[in-house]
């Protein structure tokens, strides 16, 4: 997102607090308030938030929360679970990654590997891999969803099912109290699904505020991954489970 620490202080503020007046966020970072005007034009610009008169908006979206949100939301405890991940992962494997903001931010952390074959149905984080001259990468073919920069259906499928990778690494929407996996699509579960079946060894990253998530299309369970990536400790019963 090429946001600075402040702006995406500020985008997470307005996520909690709804609406944040100018003043509020100039007196709170100690800058003027044109110089949080600024930083507000750029939120908008990248559809976090909305301006309206005399501070900012959040921006309301149906279903999962916007892809441009997302990477935002929790950051830091993403790019922490991306870094133990990275440290799992050796040169010279093979890895299929889903869609989603923590296996984006998780491939990225793994870009001081070397030689890593990367199966994968989204841009993002296609185009991350390549800035890597020894990685090898492949995407699906298809019809891309514009938001997410992803590719669902027979193309997702048929690359995902012609490979059988070391790692698979793939996140989740939501988990229910009894480890069922949520996700918003059917095809994103699907996704998730194939990538499992088609891996020696499955990853799940996700962050703490994934556990009790409402998201009504389920598919697979916690304790079928091989890790789970977390930053913080699961509720006592997930814990039970993948004990």
């Amino acid at each position: 997102m090429h946001l600075s620490e402040r702006q995406a202080h500020i985008a997470d503020m307005v996520r909690q607090a709804d609406f944040i007046r100018v003043e509020d966020l100039a007196r709170h970072f100690q800058v003027t308030t044109q110089t949080i005007r600024r930083d507000l034009n750029l939120l908008c610009e990248r559809g976090l938030a909305r301006r309206v008169h005399g501070g900012i908006q959040r921006a309301h979206s149906p279903g999962n929360v916007a892809y441009a949100w997302r990477q935002v939301l929790n950051n830091e405890a993403k790019q922490m679970i991306a870094r133990e991940v990275a440290q799992h992962v050796p040169d010279g494997v093979s890895l299929s990654f889903s869609i989603g903001t923590t296996p984006e931010i998780v491939s990225s952390a793994l870009l001081k590997h070397q030689h890593l074959k990367i199966f994968t149905n989204n841009l993002n984080i296609a185009f991350l891999a390549c800035s890597n001259p020894t990685f090898e990468v492949t995407v699906a073919g298809g019809r891309l969803r514009n938001e997410d920069r992803d590719v669902m259906g027979n193309g997702m499928e048929t690359l995902f099912s012609a490979y059988k990778v070391d790692i698979g690494i793939y996140g989740v929407a939501g988990v229910d109290e009894d480890g069922t996996l949520l996700d918003f699509y059917e095809e994103e579960v699907r996704a998730r699904q194939i990538i499992r079946a088609n891996s020696r060894s499955a990853f799940l990253v996700l962050d703490h505020t994934k556990f009790g998530r409402a998201a009504h299309v389920r598919g697979g369970r916690i304790d079928e991954a091989t890790i789970v990536f977390c930053d913080g400790m699961p509720p006592p019963g997930i814990l039970d489970l993948l004990n």
